[in-house]
């Protein structure tokens, strides 16, 4: 019997044009895929004529597919000679559980390939005008998911954000909207309230939507503009480019009201 193989493949932030030319390839070759849920529907719309699609979805706060199931799905569909790709949003190895499917796959012997899709935290920043990175802002940047796993170790807000301050980190924030507050009062232990902020929702989509506010007023920023999952949350200086924008957009409304 002829072996199938397995490719995850990041499909970016949501805007088909993001994807990379071997991902839209990998995807119009699949006999089978296993979409995520926030994957659009034009990027599944490239899975050639007659190909299985299952929809795996896994959002924090909604049911959500067992991640048992789904390398069941793939180890089963392999086995049987399928050509399987796993679509996963963003990037397969940051936040997408890529390492372990990875991992359980090429223990049961079955053949893994990878292919990089453009994350979130990158497509979001970019959409609103921000670097992540700046030689006079920020010397680095950090990517954490803001939602631990379940029975895991919270994350240490206050430690990050001393490191942040010390360092001169931009921190990128994934699936923080949840528990904004909390991630808040840890941050502005060791980072002053007026440090910019930048979020944005459905960043690459038609839906996208920003705002832009100090650390001190962040959640009730959200709260106030009713912003939802899934969204990216930046805090450090590069988020100020975004706060200008902002203000230049606002004087150039006032000034077309006024003419």
């Amino acid at each position: 019997m002829n072996q199938g193989r397995v490719t995850l493949v990041g499909a970016g932030p949501g805007d088909p044009d993001l994807l990379t030319v071997k991902a839209a390839r990998v995807i119009a070759q699949a006999s089978l895929l296993l979409v995520d849920d926030l994957v659009s529907d034009a990027i599944v719309a490239l899975a050639r004529p007659g190909a299985r699609i299952v929809y795996v979805g896994k959002r924090g706060g909604c049911r959500s597919t067992p991640q048992a199931f789904i390398e069941k799905l793939m180890l089963t569909a392999a086995r049987d000679g399928e050509t399987v790709v796993r679509l996963k949003g963003g990037d397969p190895f940051i936040f997408g559980r890529g390492g372990e499917e990875v991992a359980h796959l090429r223990a049961a012997g079955i053949e893994v390939d990878v292919v990089n899709g453009i994350t979130a935290g990158l497509a979001g920043a970019t959409a609103i005008g921000v670097p992540l990175t700046h030689r006079d802002h920020a010397q680095g940047v950090v990517f954490i998911t803001g939602h631990a796993k379940r029975g895991g170790t919270p994350t240490d807000w206050r430690a990050l954000a001393a490191t942040a301050r010390d360092a001169h980190l931009t921190l990128v924030i994934y699936m923080g909207v949840a528990g904004v507050q909390q991630l808040q009062y840890g941050l502005l232990t060791g980072l002053p309230a007026h440090t910019p902020v930048a979020v944005v929702q459905n960043a690459s989509l038609p839906t996208q939507r920003s705002c832009v506010t100090e650390l001190g007023q962040l959640a009730d920023t959200l709260e106030s503009n009713n912003i939802a999952s899934p969204a990216i949350i930046v805090v450090g200086e590069v988020a100020r480019a975004a706060m200008l924008a902002q203000s230049m957009h606002e004087q150039a409304a006032t000034m077309t009201v006024s003419a």
